[in-house]
């Protein structure tokens, strides 16, 4: 049954397809002749086409950022809390572009897709990129919509990358550069959670060398596995405790392995819902581009060299209880960009919700991202 969609959303949206036939060579030396991208947009360009803020997505997001498909839909887009009118990232003032980064498994050319070459799925064939080649590809779209500079390049953890990378890459392209519970780079730890689902995923029969849809199948088991630890990272003890406890799901112990409590019940069906959504090549893809990030490492190590490229302006917020990318990493960033004399506001959040607490519409956390949003309106004079 259609449902009335809220005054403050930015309504029912259409996707739509960049087709891009000029090649991207990546950073791993493979060309791409051919790619799309899938992307939405949301509130008005001006006239001078100043007012465009680019939202880059964390490992498992996509285009659709904001408002409905159609009135039957029962949930918005991943950020919706955050864009719209009169919302921390206000479509009344700013034109928005939210799109499946290359490599993606929801419109944007990917393992899914057809390779030319072939005739077939790409599967594992589809080359590996890195968060600069996302960043290139980015750029390109902003000039296929003719936006020369951004107001703003906002993302939250490997999309607080993209928009750091964004400042280094392109510094003449944005005005604000906004990294919201990121990291400079992953941390041994980190490398080693991708590292235990990626090898859930191969280690699955039905994985097929990443040539699972050839044989009809894909390997829902690694997936399933995979989306579970992952999971386990974004939520904080806290967060768990309170939302689960040890609730069992019967009164009784079954005394055998299936599910018995709340918190196993939820990891399963968020497993089992991820694992028909998403796919598994583009899972290893997007994990592998996240151990790769270290754009220091070609300035002797030095992160405040490399940021010193940056003409921006940056807002750094993290979460206290945020353990996959903690407060001292965004620190981290800080500190760099105030030894490079760059321009920085940083908040760090107190929050019980984990690495997840930047999808979540926390008071304190949305009064502070509307305010530097429109700071920067103010200053464009938008």
């Amino acid at each position: 049954m259609p449902q009335e969609i809220p005054a403050n959303s930015v309504g029912v949206v259409t996707p739509q397809i960049a087709i891009f036939n000029e090649p991207l060579e990546l950073r791993s030396g493979k060309i791409l002749e051919r790619y799309e991208l899938m992307y939405e947009t949301y509130g008005e360009l001006n006239a001078d086409k100043s007012n465009a803020v680019l939202i880059c997505h964390a490992l498992s997001g996509h285009h659709h950022a904001a408002g409905y498909h159609s009135t039957d839909d029962k949930k918005p887009g991943w950020w919706d809390s955050c864009i719209g009118p009169n919302k921390a990232i206000d479509t009344n003032k700013f034109f928005v572009i939210a799109l499946n980064n290359l490599g993606g498994c929801h419109g944007s050319t990917g393992p899914t897709s057809i390779n030319p070459a072939t005739g077939e799925p790409y599967g594992s064939d589809f080359p590996m990129v890195r968060v600069r080649d996302w960043v290139e590809s980015q750029a390109r779209l902003a000039d296929y919509l003719g936006i020369e500079k951004f107001a703003a390049v906002v993302g939250g953890s490997l999309g607080g990358m993209q928009a750091m990378r964004w400042a280094i890459q392109y510094p003449e392209r944005l005005h604000n550069s906004v990294v919201i519970a990121s990291a400079p780079k992953l941390s041994a730890q980190n490398i080693a959670f991708n590292e235990v689902a990626r090898n859930a995923i191969m280690s699955d029969p039905d994985f097929h060398d990443g040539h699972y849809l050839k044989h009809d199948t894909i390997p829902k088991a690694g997936l399933m596995q995979a989306r579970m630890l992952a999971h386990l990272t974004y939520l904080s003890d806290d967060a768990m405790g309170e939302k689960f406890g040890r609730d069992l799901k019967a009164d009784q112990v079954s005394y055998d392995y299936t599910p018995e409590f709340e918190v196993e019940s939820y990891l399963h069906y968020q497993g089992k819902k991820f694992s028909t959504t998403f796919d598994a090549n583009t899972y290893l893809l997007m994990t592998k581009a996240l151990d790769y990030f270290d754009p220091s490492q070609y300035y002797e190590n030095d992160l405040a060299k490399c940021l010193s490229h940056a003409k921006c302006k940056f807002l750094v917020v993290s979460f206290t209880t945020d353990w996959r990318f903690s407060p001292e990493r965004s620190e981290e960033i800080v500190d760099a960009l105030i030894e490079a004399d760059k321009e920085v506001a940083y908040a760090r959040i107190e929050s019980e919700k984990g690495h997840d607490a930047f999808l979540i519409p926390i008071p304190r956390y949305v009064k502070l991202f509307t305010a530097y949003m429109e700071r920067v309106a103010k200053e464009l004079a938008l």
